[in-house]
């Protein structure tokens, strides 16, 4: 079906907000740092985070991390893509203070040996959490580097005994207008779900995440749980997650279904594909310096820079086809 959209709506501000690799390999493939030197360039901006955010105990840095130097909190947490809260990018931070991400539990169902509801100590608690600075790449052209906290989803998945039939993952988005107000209005058929290959998600890439810059997740970042898969468009990493559903066939998706001729199930983060409305060949890292909201604009990278460790998933695949 077809879904309205409001007239107020600019066409650049429509977002979409998306084989198992051996680990070792991972590590060794270039653009990643040493555990031992992340964290101070990570937490560099702590005293710029306030208070109200916990800070996370028992984090430990990654060797995932990528060089780039993360972008600072308040542009992280205060330039967002978060429709469930409105279209603008200061709305996330200016309406999601109503919403309450404790307590919270999440359905896990579909081909999976163990299947039921689960509250968020019992999904995140069994597990180290790990810092990984991530570039992010939105659909729009614009880009951060972001220090992620959280888990392998791969890590959480396995524990539901996932079935031979599960050849697919579909996440889904909580609904609640009264405290996110942009679900009052059909700019896109509620609730926001989201997919991915079994691969892919069991792809040590792929990340549950809890935090971010060391502490727990702001309400516009998609507290209290989201997903970043690095090497896809932004909005394949689905926030504040309430379903989790192992799929024999591939699911539905939100962007796919409202715009299927501009969003595709994969949304691999390819420069030679252009978007029907705008080239994505090159992009501007967000950045607070003087005169602009963006740095320059910089080259994108095949799969955001992850193509060393991600691209033998689509051997085979058409990604011009299959975008």
């Amino acid at each position: 079906m077809l879904i309205r959209k409001p007239t107020d709506i600019k066409p650049s501000d429509i977002t979409a907000e998306s084989v198992f690799l051996n680990r070792r390999t991972l590590l060794r493939s270039a653009g990643f740092l040493g555990a031992s030197t992340l964290l101070p360039q990570a937490h560099a901006a702590d005293e710029e985070i306030p208070a109200k955010y916990k800070r996370l105990t028992g984090v430990r840095p990654s060797p995932l991390s990528t060089k780039d130097a993360p972008n600072r909190f308040d542009e992280i947490s205060g330039y967002n893509n978060f429709y469930e809260f409105g279209t603008d990018k200061a709305d996330p931070a200016a309406e999601s203070g109503r919403f309450r991400p404790q307590p919270w539990k999440v359905k896990i169902d579909g081909e999976a040996g163990i299947t039921g509801t689960f509250d968020y100590d019992s999904i995140v608690k069994p597990h180290a959490l790990e810092e990984r600075i991530y570039r992010f790449r939105c659909v729009e052209a614009w880009s951060m580097v972001i220090p992620w906290v959280g888990i392998p989803l791969g890590e959480v998945l396995k524990r539901y005994n996932p079935t031979s039939k599960a050849r697919y993952v579909a996440f889904e988005t909580v609904v609640r207008p009264a405290e996110m107000p942009g679900q009052k209005y059909p700019i896109l058929d509620w609730p926001y779900v989201e997919g991915l290959t079994m691969a892919e998600a069991m792809h040590p890439l792929t990340l549950l995440v809890v935090g971010v810059y060391g502490v727990e997740l702001p309400n516009q970042n998609g507290a209290p749980l989201r997903l970043i898969v690095p090497w896809k468009y932004g909005f394949k990493s689905i926030k504040s997650l309430v379903r989790i559903s192992f799929r024999e066939k591939q699911p539905p998706t939100t962007w796919n279904i409202s715009a299927p001729d501009e969003y595709g199930f994969y949304a691999n983060v390819n420069p030679a594909v252009d978007h029907p409305r705008w080239s994505q060949a090159s992009e501007r890292r967000v950045s607070s310096g003087v005169g602009s909201l963006f740095a320059s604009r910089q080259p994108t990278l095949p799969f955001n820079g992850y193509a060393a460790q991600v691209a033998s998933l689509y051997k085979g695949l058409d990604l011009a086809r299959n975008f």
